[in-house]
């Protein structure tokens, strides 16, 4: 379970990288700009894909007090605006790096046991009132992945080259 995992959390810091370089080539009023999209914009759903993983470690901090890498993103703010300019997308384009690189350096961390571990949650109507660690991480992979494919349909219909898609095999020698 861990394997798999961390590389969903490669996958998901080289995702995440790409697309945010993709969206730094759009203008702060392209990026900014009503996409008929839950989030709005493709700002909102970068704050929103990017901000999620803040709110997930958050969640697990608790429950492993000792990790250095949740510790380090306990203090990051994202930007509190639904545009952003040019000073706020960087905020936010560091701000991912750190988050991304803090889950893969939280899952290298932790052992199997570890990922059984229950952490509460207020989901569901409190059934179950906890859920395992890889449930939780499980669940913002899924999320991150969703997200991105949204963003990538707006790309498409603004006829702009994407494609994060896929697993690259590279991370099986970073696994090691």
């Amino acid at each position: 379970m861990k394997k798999v995992l961390l590389m969903y959390a490669l996958y998901t810091q080289q995702a995440n990288e790409k697309v945010l370089q993709l969206l730094d080539k759009l203008s702060p009023e392209e990026r900014n700009r009503d996409r008929k999209s839950y989030y709005k914009s493709l700002t909102g759903l970068a704050q929103h894909n990017i901000g999620s993983i803040l709110f997930f470690h958050g969640l697990m901090r608790p429950v492993l007090p000792e990790s250095k890498a949740l510790a380090g993103t306990a203090k990051l703010q994202m930007p509190d605006s639904d545009t952003l300019d040019t000073g706020q997308w960087a905020q936010l384009k560091d701000i991912a790096k750190q988050t991304d690189q803090a889950t893969v350096e939280l899952l290298q961390s932790l052992s199997e046991e570890d990922l059984n571990q229950l952490l509460p949650i207020d989901w569901y109507g409190g059934n179950p009132a906890c859920v395992p660690l890889h449930y939780l991480l499980n669940i913002a992979m899924v999320h991150g992945v969703h997200h991105r494919g949204q963003i990538s349909q707006i790309l498409d219909t603004m006829g702009i080259d994407n494609d994060f898609s896929g697993i690259d095999v590279g991370l099986l020698s970073v696994m090691q």
